[in-house]
């Protein structure tokens, strides 16, 4: 037990002498375009060439990912999760949704150009 208490204690302190952490200001994250939005939330988890990861939580490449055919698809997913991965609805705006969601249909190997709007967003709310 008492091993775990310093594991912790020494998390703790590492993480205090992290230099300024992107922290957004309210409820919801303040980036606005897709690049930042990806490289500040989902690249934690997909990893920074959307190869994805297995570990605590099995997360899906994005890469070359042909469910991402379908925007409706990805947007389904920002806003309501799926398995590890937290719902974004409360936490995005409608143009953040749409903005995130169009970046990684159009990267990481895959060329979905039609795009997502934030009514298109709205809707599926």
């Amino acid at each position: 037990m008492r091993a775990f208490v310093l594991a912790g204690l020494g998390l703790l302190i590492a993480s205090a002498a992290c230099a300024d952490p992107i922290l957004s200001p309210t409820y919801r994250f303040s980036e606005q375009s897709g690049e930042a939005i990806y490289s500040n939330v989902c690249q934690a988890c997909h990893m920074s060439k959307g190869e994805g990861a297995v570990g605590a939580g099995r997360y899906p490449a994005l890469a070359k990912n042909e469910n991402l055919r379908s925007g409706g698809y990805a947007v389904t997913l920002v806003l309501n999760g799926q398995k590890a991965m937290p719902p974004f609805k409360r936490l995005m705006t409608d143009g953040q949704v749409a903005a995130v969601v169009n970046y990684i249909r159009t990267h990481f190997g895959n060329a979905y150009t039609d795009t997502v709007s934030a009514d298109d967003v709205k809707a599926a709310r």
